[in-house]
């Protein structure tokens, strides 16, 4: 007997994160994610070796995701998959599998934008516990590897952003800095474990200055490394001496710079709710100076569980649940888009 309920399944696979969701509504039942050890032989994710994982991982998954869910692929109301960005073989990958599982269910599909995914992840409910969600109008701070970006949220679908970073992600600043003290990949989480014994006021970084409110990242990478250089110079043991007070004075550099610009929109815009999104949302300083930002300009904040920080096939199914009610579907034609604004 069909289930009562719109039921989604949701894929994800813009890079390394083989992951499945299946969503009641706007209620997860389940979201399982299968990583890929493989890059971290290689100090970061080697495309080809990503797509080739996806394809052995992407059936155990599924069928994981949906006996967690408790349901079978009879009860499914839509087939969700991101579409963009991400990498090309990685997409690919998940977009197939979407479209002739859509194709042999005669059910829609619904291609979804990966970033607006990290947004409205923020929308997502557990069936265990109650989560506050923001109200429109809210700015979303979105941050990971690949993107930075300063989002204006008017509706679920309606999108605008008001800054973003014209050449690195804060992500990338991370792991390449990560890279440079000689920390394995992903290094980004490594700098938040190490910072949190450190001293974060003891080494300072320039900020770089750009039109409007956007970011640019390069030039305090560059900084980082000729900053690195210059010590070892003068003393070869300088990086493993002052691993943690470097980590904690970069990593509350960089923090400083991607929320000196939101708090710059906040103020401009009067949008009393921000949110954060994305991998870097995991960041425990970010966190830590979101709250202070809240109690300054008397704001109300708002983070994701861990689980939902991440990429993963939830935030996937949630924003496809919302293009489901406006019957905003895809048709097989579809491609998958390596770089696309949101």
């Amino acid at each position: 007997m069909q289930k009562s309920g719109t039921y989604i399944l949701a894929i994800e696979s813009s890079c390394d994160d083989t992951s499945c969701a299946v969503l009641r509504d706007n209620t997860v039942l389940s979201n399982v994610t299968a990583g890929q050890e493989i890059h971290r032989l290689y100090g970061g994710v080697v495309p080809e070796l990503a797509s080739r994982d996806h394809q052995k991982n992407i059936v155990p998954v599924v069928d994981a995701a949906l006996k967690k869910a408790g349901i079978v692929l009879s009860d499914l109301s839509a087939i969700a998959v991101t579409a963009g960005p991400g990498l090309m073989g990685s997409l690919l990958v998940g977009l197939s599998f979407a479209k002739s599982l859509a194709l042999s269910l005669n059910i829609p599909l619904i291609a979804v934008n990966h970033m607006q995914g990290h947004i409205l992840a923020h929308f997502i409910k557990d069936e265990e516990e109650e989560n506050e969600m923001p109200a429109f109008p809210f700015l979303c701070l979105t941050v990971s590897g690949g993107h930075t970006q300063l989002v204006k949220i008017s509706d679920h679908l309606q999108f605008e952003i008001l800054g973003q970073t014209l050449d690195d992600a804060v992500g990338e600043a991370f792991d390449k800095a990560a890279k440079i003290l000689g920390l394995p990949y992903p290094g980004g989480p490594l700098i938040d474990k190490h910072a949190k014994s450190g001293d974060k006021t003891k080494y300072k970084f320039p900020f770089t200055h750009v039109p409007g409110n956007d970011y640019s990242f390069s030039g305090i990478k560059t900084s980082f490394l000729y900053f690195i250089q210059n010590n070892s110079q003068k003393n070869e043991n300088f990086v493993c001496e002052n691993l943690e007070d470097i980590c904690a004075s970069y990593q509350h550099h960089l923090i400083s710079v991607l929320l000196k610009n939101a708090r710059n929109v906040l103020k401009e815009t009067g949008i009393k709710q921000l949110a954060i999104a994305g991998g870097v949302s995991a960041n425990s300083e970010l966190r830590s100076q979101v709250l202070e930002l809240e109690k300054e300009l008397s704001i109300k904040t708002f983070i994701p569980p861990f689980e939902y920080c991440t990429d993963n096939a939830a935030m996937i199914g949630i924003t496809a649940y919302y293009k489901f009610l406006r019957n905003d579907f895809s048709d097989l034609s579809v491609i998958p888009q390596t770089r696309i604004g949101i």
